[in-house]
């Protein structure tokens, strides 16, 4: 039997990629297939943290005119919807989990500590992190890297909607290519559309590693923690 590359990951499920047209804010089908990979993975020793976006339902951007820090909390609260649905996926696959909120919601979920976080994931519970960093104008890819540098993560998968990180939008430029491994340096010198600046800052100077990658076929979370090249990596 192989062994995995990784013992703890964290994991970022973008709420885009939880979704199909035409099948509302969740695609429950999917998510069952995305919680019988991460069993796969339990079942292999990996710990596993799990901190989802909210791209499906809302994003702080569509507030148009509202108040920034209204819409951002509105986001908050989205990403908790997310974060319970999962909590649900999970436990129908044989996982022991627990959702951990930043912001405080207890007839709902824990209230995030470093020390419960990374005790629950020594005990093998699968910790799913809800609201972000419960602060506005920080988005979940930095909320994703600053848990992933809390629990001791060996690194940060970034499932995303898109297979990997491009030269250019794919959906735009055609002659786009998408690269392999790239340096956070790199990532900041290109200005690529790869994670937000305060992410791609806080992972360089962390020496935090990450591989994007697309979630349209979940078994690529398997892949990555076992050492397969899926999507891109970034290093410093």
């Amino acid at each position: 039997m192989a062994t995995p590359k990784y013992k703890r990951i964290l994991l970022k499920l973008s709420g885009e990629a939880l979704t199909k047209k035409d099948c509302g804010i969740l695609d429950f089908d999917f998510i069952a297939r995305v919680a019988k990979v991460l069993k796969r993975c339990r079942d292999e020793g990996v710990e596993i943290g799990v901190i989802v976006g909210a791209g499906n339902i809302w994003r702080g951007r569509q507030g148009g005119g509202m108040d920034r820090k209204q819409a951002d909390h509105m986001g908050m609260l989205a990403t908790a919807i997310n974060a319970l649905a999962l909590q649900d996926a999970f436990g129908q696959a044989g996982l022991s989990t627990v959702v951990m909120s930043a912001v405080p919601m207890p007839a709902f979920a824990d209230t995030f500590t470093v020390r419960d976080a990374n005790a629950a994931l020594d005990a093998g519970k699968v910790v799913i992190f809800a609201c972000g960093l419960g602060e506005p104008f920080f988005s979940t890819d930095t909320a994703a890297v600053l848990r992933a540098a809390e629990i001791g993560a060996d690194a940060v998968l970034m499932a995303k909607n898109i297979d990997g990180i491009y030269s250019a939008d794919p959906k735009k430029d055609k002659t786009a290519r998408r690269y392999d491994e790239i340096t956070y340096k790199e990532v900041l010198a290109k200005e690529l559309k790869a994670l937000d600046l305060s992410a791609t800052t806080f992972c360089m100077e962390n020496d935090i590693r990450c591989y994007a990658f697309g979630l349209s076929d979940p078994d690529n979370i398997y892949r990555a923690v076992m050492g397969e090249r899926v999507g891109t990596e970034l290093h410093s």
